[in-house]
């Protein structure tokens, strides 16, 4: 879902699109985890992020997702979350570390884990 959000952007405005070949795992509560990973798009020279952080938000208001908007975020730019209403899958969309970029964090829906298998390090 990602790389589709990702994919979603006017593709002349897009260097690159990377994501993560890997993420973590987080506790869902009772024997479930839920995955959390992250794709960074690079924008092209000259191309300000909050714009189309604001197209994705329209693109995705009448979707399957709730949305939620902070104005600004923690980190000070404008952000947008896609949340489903039935499941803890979520993807956040904002400014990237870099103001060049578009970082499209991700966690996805709960699912079983064994008791008896470590969350810790990579997945």
């Amino acid at each position: 879902m990602e790389l589709e959000i990702a994919d979603s952007l006017p593709p002349d405005v897009v260097a690159e699109a990377e994501q993560m070949p890997k993420g973590g795992l987080i506790e869902c509560g009772d024997s479930s985890v839920n995955w959390h990973g992250a794709t960074t798009v690079t924008l092209t020279e000259g191309t300000e992020s909050e714009p189309l952080v604001r197209e994705l938000e329209a693109k995705y208001r009448d979707s399957r997702f709730e949305i939620k908007v902070r104005d600004p975020a923690p980190a000070g730019h404008y952000e947008v979350q896609l949340r489903s209403p039935d499941t803890a899958e979520i993807y956040i969309i904002g400014e990237g570390f870099d103001p060049s970029t578009i970082r499209i964090a991700s966690g996805s829906e709960c699912f079983p884990w064994p008791a008896d298998e470590t969350i810790r390090g990579d997945f």
